[in-house]
């Protein structure tokens, strides 16, 4: 494993828009959390500068996947213990990892100080960030809802189970019609057959098509690959492992799809507006100033 190390905090940059995706799934074991960790990487190698946001409070593990060993996380940031830059842990190609912290479940309790302090942390934030990736819980719990709704850009990943189709479609009723998000791309992972995740992406379509008011687009297909489950066992990212097998070079295509997906312009694109959204998602309150 690598050994941990805090981060120099690098100079100061002006402002600049972010792109955060919320990597979701409504069920457990459908491979978000290792889609996430190679997706970071996959866009590392297209010169993006990566920050993973491990929001799975309950199974935290993408440090566990790269093989990182966190010494703090995002806790000691919300009670003023350590500075952001000295939670965060380098991965693979420069990626940076926020290693989740059961904290966020006490962010609705936080005092408006309290709040104003999680949007500097991130606002202050030197390092240069051109994607933010969010690793969501798995299930409908609030902090699902509330990491997707503040992320510009939704990827619910599939795979070929019934349970996968009907909790992704759950997921995808309760964030349109609760908390008014209304595109979503649909990622098919683990597929046996070339033709699967195409397939798979219309079962939800049309159930969508036919009761919600929402937008899908197909981001794409993760083959069923030996090499994962030997990437997994090594805790690296296939992507890196294995840069030639089916499953990196099928993450790679999805970079470069993820790369051309809308950055907002802006002060609304900034680190600190997408914390802004995550608070107000949390507590139902305005915006701080």
């Amino acid at each position: 494993m690598a050994n941990w190390k805090p981060l120099e905090a690098p100079r100061p940059l002006p402002g600049r828009a972010v792109r955060v995706i919320a990597v979701t799934g409504g069920k457990g074991g459908v491979g978000k959390t290792n889609v996430t960790a190679n997706l970071a990487v996959a866009l590392a190698d297209r010169g993006q500068s990566v920050l993973v946001l491990d929001a799975d409070l309950g199974l935290a593990n993408v440090d566990v996947v790269l093989g990182l060993q966190p010494r703090w996380n995002l806790s000691h940031v919300l009670s003023g213990e350590r500075a952001l830059e000295e939670v965060i842990v380098e991965g693979p190609r420069g990626i940076r990892v926020v290693p989740a912290s059961s904290g966020i479940h006490q962010m609705a309790n936080l005092g408006t100080l309290e709040h104003a302090g999680l949007i500097r942390a991130f606002s202050d934030l030197g390092q240069r960030v051109d994607t933010l990736l969010i690793d969501t819980a798995a299930g409908l719990h609030d902090s699902v809802t509330t990491f997707a709704k503040a992320a510009q850009h939704v990827l619910v990943v599939v795979c070929d189970e019934p349970a996968s189709l009907t909790d992704a479609y759950a997921l995808i009723k309760v964030l349109s019609r609760e908390h008014r998000v209304q595109h979503f791309r649909v990622l098919a992972n683990q597929t046996r057959t070339p033709g699967e995740g195409r397939e798979l992406y219309e079962k939800l379509a049309r159930v969508c098509d036919r009761f919600l008011e929402v937008g899908l687009e197909y981001a794409g297909a993760i083959p069923y690959d030996e090499f994962l489950r030997r990437a997994v066992q090594r805790q690296s990212a296939v992507v890196e492992a294995f840069p030639g097998a089916l499953a990196s070079q099928a993450f790679k295509k999805l970079a470069a799809k993820a790369d051309t997906w809308a950055v907002p312009g802006g002060a609304r694109g900034h680190l600190e507006f997408f914390v802004e959204r995550l608070v107000m998602a949390n507590t139902g309150v305005g915006a701080l100033q």
